[in-house]
């Protein structure tokens, strides 16, 4: 509906944050568990909450908390196993709902979308009808609450869009911005890590107000575009556009969590077995290959990695597995290990084989069969042996999760 009274941003952004998204779809799905207080856990024996309800977090329950704290904080706490293919669905729903505001649509994760609004704001209203629109659109189309924020640049809308938590709406306009961000912790800005807000508290910069202090050349001779972006930012004045592309694929990995402190070697063996079948499938699926690999097993104090190269680009399993498990063998001292991952570093389509490499056209074959069995009646219905026994905790959902392309798969 056009609004010809509506003021005119220079620039408008808009942020859709879901609330409490996986465990909100959880509620949406099991009536009987509205207005509860509930938990997902990777899994029925999952230990470690990946996110809870609004009623859990009232109770000082929340993300990265184990189960079994929680539980003595809110004992009537529902432990939930997530289905992270049903969130990517919901999502996705959410996502082409968005989408018919503008095409300017950058999906974030898979509970947040930023759009740009700027070039059709007479189209949709004044600010707040625009929030109150796009809540309702999600609402229709999923039952799912959010939260919105409005501003001028990514860096104030997400910002905005946390302060009124669950269901709210925060408008701030683009000449309010710096003021609004003034007395914000930098560490709090989509992207500034603690190194980089520990560099910037050496100049005594702790606030966004203090950057003013500091001239943007220094951050620029430390961090080059992105130090620059980081003091546009905390001014209100972020450039970067919202994306609407996906982009090419850098790396493609899978990781899985252990029971704590695992030392058996077997299973151990089982879990880097799954996660080479899981990254041979997700290469296949994206017709990729790839020839540099990295292991890495978290233990007590931190990680221990390598990388390991195929004598050949490889999308299989068993080429994948036996790099690992080598390394396993020679490298691995028998530390306890609470998490283990596989990471194909260099993805890439596949070039014309070496004049001298071996074909396997059976093991393509039971690829392919493979990989459509598996599309149909889901993953590792049919996978090696080895992997009868493997860890029942589901997947997970990428943070760079996306609709379309490679990022799609969970």
């Amino acid at each position: 509906m056009k609004n010809e009274n509506a003021e005119i941003w220079p620039r408008l952004i808009v942020l859709a944050d879901m609330n409490a998204f996986f465990a909100s779809v959880e509620q949406v799905d099991h009536p009987e568990w509205r207005a509860r207080p509930i938990a997902l856990t990777n899994g029925n024996i999952g230990t470690c909450i990946i996110t809870c309800s609004y009623e859990a977090r009232a109770n000082g329950v929340h993300t990265g908390m184990h189960i079994k704290r929680a539980r003595r904080l809110c004992p009537e706490l529902i432990q939930v196993s997530s289905r992270p293919q049903r969130y990517a669905e919901v999502s996705t729903h959410i996502m082409q709902a968005l989408a018919r505001f503008t095409p300017d649509i950058e999906i974030f994760s898979v509970d947040e979308a930023f759009l740009d609004l700027t070039h059709c704001q007479q189209l949709w209203g004044t600010p707040d009808q625009i929030a109150h629109r796009i809540k309702q659109t999600v609402y229709e189309h999923s039952g799912i609450l959010c939260s919105v924020g409005i501003s001028g640049d990514k860096t104030t809308a997400k910002f905005a869009a946390k302060q009124n938590k669950p269901d709210g709406v925060t408008i701030i306009p683009p000449w309010q911005a710096r003021d609004s961000l003034a007395d914000i912790p930098v560490s709090e800005l989509c992207g500034v890590n603690s190194g980089i807000a520990g560099m910037l508290s050496r100049y005594g910069v702790h606030r966004c107000a203090d950057l003013q202090r500091l001239p943007i050349s220094v951050l620029g001779k430390r961090w080059g575009n992105p130090g620059r972006r980081i003091w546009l930012m905390a001014q209100g004045l972020d450039p970067e556009p919202v994306k609407t592309g996906i982009p090419s694929v850098q790396s493609i990995g899978h990781g899985k969590v252990l029971p704590p402190d695992t030392h058996d070697i077997e299973s151990i063996r089982v879990y880097l077995m799954h996660m080479a079948h899981k990254l041979g499938e997700r290469l296949r699926c994206n017709h990729l290959v790839a020839q540099q690999f990295l292991f890495g097993l978290r233990l007590y104090h931190g990680w221990l990695k390598t990388t390991a190269r195929s004598l050949l680009p490889s999308d299989d399993e068993m080429v994948i597995f036996r790099l690992g498990n080598r390394w396993l063998t020679d490298g691995w001292q028998n530390q306890g290990v609470w998490q283990i991952r596989i990471v194909a570093l260099d993805p890439k389509a596949p070039c014309q084989a070496d004049l001298f490499q071996r074909k396997h056209p059976a093991r393509e074959r039971a690829h392919l069969a493979m990989d459509q069995i598996n599309r149909r009646y889901g993953a590792m219905t049919l996978a090696s042996a080895r992997l009868v026994d493997r860890s029942r905790m589901p997947d997970v959902i990428s943070p760079a999760w996306k609709p379309q392309g490679h990022r799609r798969t969970v």
